[in-house]
C-alpha cells in the first residue's frame, strides 16, 4: 500500500533536485525564488452540442474529467442564452477540473509518460502554443488515451483542453521548464 504521509510526486522531486539547478544555470538567476515553477494544470471538456441535445453528457463529461485528474470535476454552465445554438442560460455545457500541488505533478508525469505515447500518429505537440506570459495550452482529440478511463463503458469520446500555467514570465523560460519535464515539443 502507498503510504502518503512521505510521498512525494516523481516530477516533484525531480523538479527540486534536478530542474531548479539546471534552470538557475541556464537562465542565470541570482535567486531562487526567481526559478520558473508549475503553478496549475486547468483541463476541460466542453460537450457542446451534444450537451444541448442531452443533458446527461455533461454529467458523463464530469464523470470522465474526474476519473482522469483522480479529483471532483464541476460541471461549467451556459453564462448566456444563445438562441442559434439552442442554448439556455444555466444550461450545463461541459466540465472543469483544476488541479494544483501533488496532483498536479502526478497528472503531468501521467500525461507525459502514459497518455501522450497512445495518440495515434503522435509526432509532439507544437511548441508555439503559448500565450506570451509563460502559460502552455494543448488540446487532445480524444479522453480515452487516458488509463483511467474504461474503453467499454464511454458512450462519447470528447476533446480535452489542457492548459498548464506556470510561473515564468516569459515563453522561453517555461518552454525551458517543460523541456526539462520531458514535454516532446515538435519544435
Amino acid at each position: 500500500m502507498l503510504d502518503t504521509a512521505n510521498y512525494t510526486p516523481r516530477l516533484k522531486a525531480l523538479y527540486a533536485s534536478e530542474i531548479k539547478a539546471k534552470m538557475k544555470e541556464e537562465f542565470g538567476y541570482k535567486n531562487d525564488m526567481q526559478i520558473p515553477g508549475l503553478d496549475k494544470i486547468v483541463l476541460n471538456i466542453g460537450a457542446g452540442a451534444e450537451a444541448v441535445k442531452d443533458s446527461k453528457k455533461a454529467k458523463s463529461a464530469q464523470e470522465d474529467l474526474t476519473a482522469i485528474a483522480g479529483q471532483q470535476a464541476v460541471i461549467t454552465k451556459a453564462k448566456k442564452s444563445i438562441a442559434g445554438f439552442r442554448v439556455r442560460e444555466d444550461m450545463p455545457l461541459g466540465a472543469k477540473v483544476t488541479l494544483r500541488g501533488d496532483r498536479m505533478f502526478e497528472f503531468l508525469d501521467r500525461l507525459i509518460t502514459i497518455a501522450m505515447p497512445r495518440i495515434r500518429d503522435f509526432r509532439g505537440v507544437s511548441g508555439k502554443s503559448f500565450d506570451g506570459r509563460g502559460n502552455y495550452a494543448m488540446g487532445m482529440k480524444e479522453h480515452i488515451v487516458f488509463p483511467e478511463i474504461n474503453f467499454d463503458k464511454v458512450d462519447e469520446v470528447w476533446g480535452l483542453d489542457i492548459v498548464i500555467c506556470t510561473t515564468a514570465d516569459n515563453d522561453a523560460e517555461a518552454k525551458a521548464l517543460l523541456k526539462h519535464f520531458n514535454m516532446p515539443f515538435n519544435s
